[in-house]
């Protein structure tokens, strides 16, 4: 069967299909069919479990090494507390994701329309109403405006007949269709004229097509067949993730074996070999048990599900977690135009009357021929409410005259239609004939080309003339200015008559016209979409307009939105020069183009996958059927909530409940915030546990008392949550939207991260170990060798927690200094500190010793354990000025 029905005759495709457009099918082959194809309906894809999607918590390489870390914790060790610790945590980390994406999942389900059309099918001679999932090839099919096309036709009959076809191709005016052969072989989808295709609006005229495609065949099927077969992105924090935890194995499997090694050659001789083998081999274990930071899966988890609240209270609702940082690290917003820069709806913008242009603000008197024109050739419906209902085109020239304060409603009583010469695709014209007093005014509009070959006289100023060919030539001018500014443009005449007409037709009612004006239209972009693509190139990050429109109504609107400059054609590339281009090439050159005007579902995919090459982390915008492939294969998919489709939500990763551009630039300060915090947080925990490693590291090594397993797993508990979560609240940090993007090769410990984690770690370490010898000279039990060292111990431990809670606040920025009048406005993280030190210091109540193992201090002793952590404050204080000295920020 061919592929394409668009070159075929009528005839031809009722002979292709076995049916007639008279009598239809007949009921034994409608039965056939269905048995055959099945139903008119989209394949949906197969929902994952709650089980599954528990499951696949555990996949990432981060959880891996907790769990294993969790086993040898319990089995080689015998810390069965650290290890069911551990698996808490683990396992919180799962619930909490799975929950995040189930709210999210009811959120898209809410947007959803369920409604299933219904088609109006002619069979066995007889025009039935049925279900259009009952509909098969070969079914004719009858369309009225307001309908939506139930499967992909091909045209039969078309009477003035209009559809809106930009959730598919991308058009942002409705198509005038024909019912003739296209001879061309290849024809793009939004110029197939003879066919209308399944999901697609009638929004003027009536018309009747022979059914070519069903189901997953259709246009709006392939599309769903791309988006079934398009993998999943994953998002940089997904690697990143696993980057750390890569190099955590690599870390934790180093300390393990030079602990091992070390400890077992330098002990030789106290104990037998084997005992000495496995104490060393638990010490080993242990060690790395306290390298891994386990409450970091649960706390990156937390920080980005506070992150989608604030992101849903600014109308972006975030279908995955890692989605709420991706738009962080963009680099390219590819953005669908119609309906996304643009508003999707057809607005005045420009009247030519009296031989000049007036702007749509302007003031316009009721009785000026133009505007009579505009509101009386009209079929648009206005109910009482004002709500207007029809064609884009004609809904925007009342609603011009409304804005104008025009009453429209009393001007159509007024001027009561009495006859009329509807709107016909092959003149290109529509004329009414009206009721005005004891005569009769029509209203004609149209084409201006077509028009001005009906025109013999020309208004101005009020005074009717002949027209002459410099007048003529004028007009035209003016319609060829208008079109260079990608305005659709449409002619406006009228005349008086004494009498109706017998029998209107074009041939009586459309001559010796009055030229009134010409009219200007567009669809104009969103007022703030302008201002939000100019926030975004200062935050480094490039728009780039992908649109189904012509090259010059996609360009104009680009130099309007500041995607272009006037003047950069080159810049702009159409969905056939696409096509002679290899993805070799469009790699290259990929940076020389900023607009896609005339393209296809496939050509979007490419332009995504050629950035993704060079590199850069993509973000796709859209709405349209059209736009779901490359939705899916962007880093992320933005999908909107209010015109968007069913198919397109499905394929976002985040949708704005809005349909506000601008709310993307929110979202992006709202990535950048959870990446900085989630660096602040695994800065806090990575550095503290690198402290605690060279602690326990240097006091195994030089042979001292060591801190035992139960005071390690306090001070993670105490430190390692509250002080986390609350930096991963810390505010928008001043200037992060002038900050280039970070780029798809960054990670966690990139713009000076790891080397904070080891100076900060070592440094700590070093404070520590400096207060445990400071311990064995200073106390009150200087002449009891075994207090002295209980104390030094107890000292060691307080300051190794104490000192992280002071290091929180060096946390709080990689470079910039704390001592700012912002340090303190985190009331979470302020209170976070004072918990998380009462609790740290409880281990000092009487009853507390002896679980903890410690000795109650003194005042000097604790003088010391807080001089370690103000050094630690000021040392790196110190650090972080000469940094910034050397140009770091």
């Amino acid at each position: 069967m061919p592929q394409s029905f668009y070159n075929q005759s009528v005839e031809s495709v009722e002979k292709e299909l076995s049916t007639t457009c008279k009598l239809g099918l007949s009921p034994e082959q409608v039965k056939q069919l269905q048995e055959k194809d099945g139903p008119n309906s989209l394949a949906s894809k197969k929902k994952t479990s709650l089980f599954q999607r528990f499951i696949a918590q555990f996949k990432d390489f981060m959880i891996i090494v907790l769990i294993v870390a969790a086993l040898l914790s319990g089995f080689v060790a015998q810390e069965w507390t650290d290890a069911a610790i551990i698996m808490i945590v683990v396992i919180l980390n799962a619930v909490l994701g799975v929950f995040q994406e189930a709210r999210s999942e009811e959120a898209i389900n809410a947007l959803k329309k369920m409604a299933t059309p219904n088609a109006h099918v002619r069979r066995n001679g007889q025009v039935v109403e049925i279900p259009s999932t009952q509909l098969v090839q070969g079914d004719i099919v009858l369309l009225e405006a307001g309908d939506v096309v139930p499967a992909d036709l091909r045209l039969t009959v078309t009477k003035s007949l209009k559809i809106e076809e930009s959730a598919l191709t991308g058009e942002s005016v409705p198509v005038d269709k024909e019912n003739g052969i296209i001879a061309e072989d290849k024809v793009a989808l939004a110029d197939q004229d003879n066919m209308a295709f399944a999901n697609t609006n009638v929004t003027y005229g009536r018309g009747e097509g022979i059914v070519t495609q069903i189901g997953m065949n259709t246009e709006v099927g392939k599309i769903a067949t791309m988006l079934n077969n398009t993998d999943e992105t994953d998002t940089p924090l997904k690697r990143n993730l696993n980057q750390l935890g890569k190099t955590l194995t690599i870390m934790i499997l180093i300390i393990c074996a030079v602990v091992f090694v070390v400890g077992f050659f330098t002990k030789q001789g106290t104990e037998p070999t084997q005992k000495l083998a496995i104490d060393m081999f638990l010490v080993a274990v242990s060690l790395a048990v306290a390298a891994i930071p386990e409450g970091l899966p649960a706390i990156v988890t937390i920080i980005l599900a506070l992150g989608t609240q604030v992101m849903a209270k600014h109308n972006s609702i975030v279908r995955k977690l890692p989605a709420v940082e991706t738009l962080g690290a963009t680099d390219i917003i590819c953005s669908d135009k119609t309906g996304t820069l643009t508003q999707n709806k057809m607005t005045v913008e420009q009247v030519y009357y009296d031989n000049q242009d007036h702007k749509a603000a302007q003031p316009i008197a009721a009785n000026t021929p133009a505007l009579m024109a505009m509101v009386l050739a009209n079929d648009s419906k206005l109910d009482d409410n004002d709500r207007l209902l029809g064609d884009p085109t004609e809904t925007a020239l009342i609603q011009y005259a409304l804005d104008q304060k025009i009453p429209v409603h009393q001007m159509l009583t007024d001027y009561q239609r009495l006859q009329e010469v509807p709107f016909d695709s092959e003149r290109k014209l529509m004329s009414t004939v009206n009721r005005d007093g004891a005569q009769y005014f029509v209203a004609v509009k149209g084409a201006p080309d077509q028009l001005l070959k009906r025109v013999t006289k020309i208004e101005q100023n009020g005074q009717i003339t002949a027209i002459s060919a410099q007048q003529k030539e004028a007009i035209l001018e003016a319609n060829q200015k208008m079109a260079k500014n990608a305005l659709r443009v449409l002619g406006l005449a009228y005349k008086n008559i004494d009498q109706l007409y017998d029998e209107p037709t074009t041939d009586n009612v459309e001559q010796d016209l009055v030229f009134a004006g010409l009219v200007g239209m567009i669809d104009p972009e969103r007022p703030e979409a302008k201002k939000a693509i100019v926030e975004a190139h200062e935050a480094g990050i490039r728009t780039v307009m992908i649109t189904g429109d012509f090259q010059v109504t996609a360009q104009a609107i680009a130099e309007r939105l500041g995607i272009l400059k006037p003047g950069q054609d080159e810049r702009v590339v159409t969905g056939a020069q696409l096509d002679e281009i290899s993805d070799d090439y469009l790699q290259e050159h990929v940076p020389d183009y900023s607009v896609y005007a005339r393209v296809s579902p496939e050509h979007k995919v490419r332009i995504v996958k050629a950035w993704q090459a060079r590199g850069k982390i993509v973000a796709m915008t859209g709405d349209g059927v059209n736009d779901a492939p490359s939705l899916k294969q962007a880093d992320i998919g933005i999908g909107m909530g209010i015109t968007g489709t069913e198919v397109s939500k499905g394929a976002s990763d985040m949708i704005l409940a809005d349909d506000n551009f601008a709310t993307i630039v929110e979202a992006v300060k709202q990535g950048r915030k959870v990446f900085s915090n989630i660096q602040k947080a695994i800065l806090y925990l990575m550095s503290c546990n690198v402290g605690e490693v060279l602690t326990v590291f240097m006091m195994t090594m030089l042979g001292w008392d060591i801190l035992a397993p139960v005071q390690l797993l306090w001070i993670n508990l105490v430190t390692d949550t509250l002080p986390a979560i609350a930096l991963g609240l810390e505010p928008v940090e001043q200037g992060i939207m002038k900050r280039a993007p970070r780029g798809r090769k960054s990670n966690f410990f990139s713009g000076g991260v790891s080397s904070s984690i080891v100076y900060q770690g070592i440094l700590e370490g070093l404070l520590v170990l400096t207060t445990y010898q400071l311990g064995l000279n200073f106390g009150p039990h200087m002449d009891n060798a075994n207090l002295q060292h209980a104390d030094a111990l107890t000292m060691a431990f307080l300051t190794l927690g104490l000192i992280q809670l002071f290091h929180a606040f060096n946390s709080k920025y990689i470079h910039q200094s704390i001592f700012s009048k912002h340090t303190f406005s985190n009331k979470w993280f302020n209170w976070a500190i004072v918990i998380s030190a009462v609790v740290m210091a409880a281990v000092e109540l009487p009853f507390m010793t002896k679980f903890f193992d410690v000795t109650e201090l003194n005042g000097l002793q604790w003088l010391i354990v807080l001089a370690a952590g103000i050094c630690m404050i000021i040392i790196v204080e110190i650090v972080k000025f000469c940094q910034r000295q050397a140009g770091q920020k």
